[in-house]
């Protein structure tokens, strides 16, 4: 294997995190603002790029950071490496309510595709890249743009998602469709593509969207109940509502303003 071989242990129901096992010089990767805590002798690293040893010299480094801009992630990742002399736990927490997924890339063909704020922490050695759609609607109306991460490698990776966690895997030929937002990564070999959701009182009156996510198989797809901007919209809704409880109108304002949920 080129990524260090790591074990784990995921505890908790809604708001989960991850304990990684380190032997002696093995080491994981996460994004800025995951970590939780870790034993003793572990130490972290600020790295610019992946730490996974495929990008040399400082222009390589300069262009895979650059990606990351361009995936809205920072331009460093912390490597955590085990330097003590038996085994060491580094734990990294979910950012939200929902459920943490290990990623053996191994049983994903050394490749997955995810949303570009799933992902949460990997095995160092795992390569954690950008994946540009090809095509035009998905790119524009797809919900993640046109670009995505991609993670490559032999190691374990770890992705979070909102809310309930599904597992679809799909048949060669299959087509699942799904909210463009609630789509949290698939294997590559799944084509991805976005669908008009047709007719005019859908389009304007529906109230889920102008467009589908449309995954053909063959290959497995993971999808979120509670997409983070949803999580937020909702949150934003209900403080809204809450500051026009002191209001004159109050509750006749909500019923104007076409909230009769009260």
């Amino acid at each position: 294997m080129n990524a260090h071989e790591i074990d784990y242990k995921i505890f908790g129901e809604e708001l989960q995190y991850v304990e990684i096992e380190l032997d002696p010089m093995e080491a994981v990767v996460a994004e800025s603002g995951s970590f939780m805590m870790m034993d003793e002798h572990i130490r972290m690293d600020t790295i610019m790029g992946d730490g996974s040893g495929q990008t040399q010299g400082i222009l390589g480094k300069l262009f895979d950071a650059g990606k990351r801009l361009l995936v809205g992630e920072g331009l460093f990742m912390t490597v955590f490496s085990n330097r003590g002399t038996g085994k060491k736990r580094i734990s990294f927490a979910a950012p939200y309510p929902g459920k943490i997924e290990a990623i053996n890339l191994q049983d994903y063909g050394g490749k997955f595709i995810c949303q570009k704020d799933a992902f949460l922490c990997a095995a160092k050695g795992v390569r954690i890249g950008i994946e540009f759609s090809k095509k035009l609607g998905r790119g524009f109306f797809g919900g993640e743009g046109f670009i995505m991460e991609k993670l490559e490698g032999d190691g374990m990776a770890f992705v979070h998602a909102g809310g309930m966690l599904s597992k679809k895997v799909l048949l060669p030929g299959e087509v699942l469709k799904i909210d463009t937002g609630c789509l949290v990564g698939f294997s590559h070999t799944v084509d991805y593509d976005i669908e008009f959701v047709g007719g005019i009182k859908n389009t304007i009156f529906g109230g889920e969207g102008m467009f589908f996510a449309r995954l053909q198989g063959p290959g497995t797809v993971f999808i979120q109940s509670l997409p983070f901007s949803r999580l937020a919209a909702r949150i934003l809704s209900l403080s809204a509502r809450r500051r026009g409880e002191g209001s004159i109108l109050g509750g006749l304002g909500d019923l104007l303003d076409g909230d009769n949920s009260f």
